[in-house]
């Protein structure tokens, strides 16, 4: 018996990632699109799944059975308001106030389901990932913006909506750091800071071209440690997952070395002393994580229909 196939879309602020695969995690056709306006994006996001309806259908299989959409934001994530499924407040002038869910419904009458593209990605690490067993951890994505995606008990955290950990304001030494920050809402918030564009609007050169002992990583991990002290101290993971294309192998011993200082002490327990090395964590999932979280959230629509 075939598996039912599953869409799964990463829209992201650069580029949507479409997929279609099985409930299990098996990814058996992609595309990547340019984040365009949406009347530039969406029809090249149908016309991926409708292609490949209609080709697999030529092959007696069946239409896909439901769809995942893990998205940039801020998102209305309230299934009880008429604006469910709407990208708002996001920078992306094109992209406010847009309903995606109701965009990609309308062309697939399927189950879908819809969170932020931290929040699938920390579905994608509990499943597949550095989280595998955990009650509750933290996933967070540094790239071209700044997002955390919290998982108790197999479930994203929501409350009035989805968290932003990005825009946590954080200590900015100016003597050592007189960047001002990039965030349009907060200017230097975390994201404003240490976010991709923040390291490349500072020092004028893109991240991935900074040499591994430029002066901007030890600035990074100063950021970063700060931000893991604030979201240890105030949501407890048993596990921090750090993944997007900001990060890179340098810089986990100077995060984990300066969180561990900047607690002093104060939280006697293992994963802090002892096993910090398997606390504070990169994503094995290879960037990945976002994709596979999109195709968990197809899966668990399809499973509540």
């Amino acid at each position: 018996m075939i598996a039912k196939r599953l869409g799964a879309i990463e829209a992201g602020g650069t580029k949507f990632l479409c997929a279609v695969g099985t409930p299990d995690g098996e990814l058996l056709q992609e595309t990547r699109i340019p984040t365009g306006t949406p009347e530039e994006t969406i029809p090249q996001v149908i016309d991926f799944f409708q292609d490949f309806s209609r080709d697999f259908s030529r092959s007696g299989g069946e239409p896909l059975a439901a769809i995942g959409i893990a998205s940039f934001g801020p998102v209305q994530i309230d299934r009880n308001s008429p604006q469910y499924g709407f990208i708002t407040t996001t920078p992306k002038a094109a992209w406010r106030h847009f309903d995606l869910l109701g965009a990609i419904r309308r062309a697939f009458p399927v189950p879908a389901g819809f969170d932020t593209d931290v929040n699938g990605a920390a579905l994608a690490e509990a499943r597949w990932g550095a989280a595998k067993g955990l009650r509750a951890f933290l996933y967070v994505t540094v790239g071209t913006g700044i997002g955390g995606g919290a998982l108790v008990d197999g479930s994203p955290l929501h409350g009035m909506t989805h968290g932003e950990m990005g825009h946590i304001r954080i200590p900015h030494d100016r003597s050592r750091d007189s960047f001002a920050g990039i965030c349009p809402f907060h200017g230097d918030c975390l994201e404003g800071l240490a976010s991709g564009p923040a390291i490349e609007a500072r020092w004028q050169v893109p991240a991935t071209a900074l040499a591994p002992d430029h002066a901007a990583w030890r600035l990074e991990a100063e950021y970063l440690a700060l931000a893991c002290v604030n979201w240890i101290c105030v949501l407890s993971p048993q596990r921090i997952v750090l993944g997007g294309g900001v990060m890179r192998p340098e810089l986990f011993p100077l995060i984990r070395r300066r969180v561990c200082e900047l607690l002093n002490g104060y939280l006697d327990v293992p994963e802090l002393t002892r096993d910090i090395d398997r606390y504070i964590v990169p994503s094995p999932l290879e960037g990945r994580a976002g994709l596979l979280g999109a195709l968990e959230l197809s899966a668990r629509a399809l499973n509540q229909a």
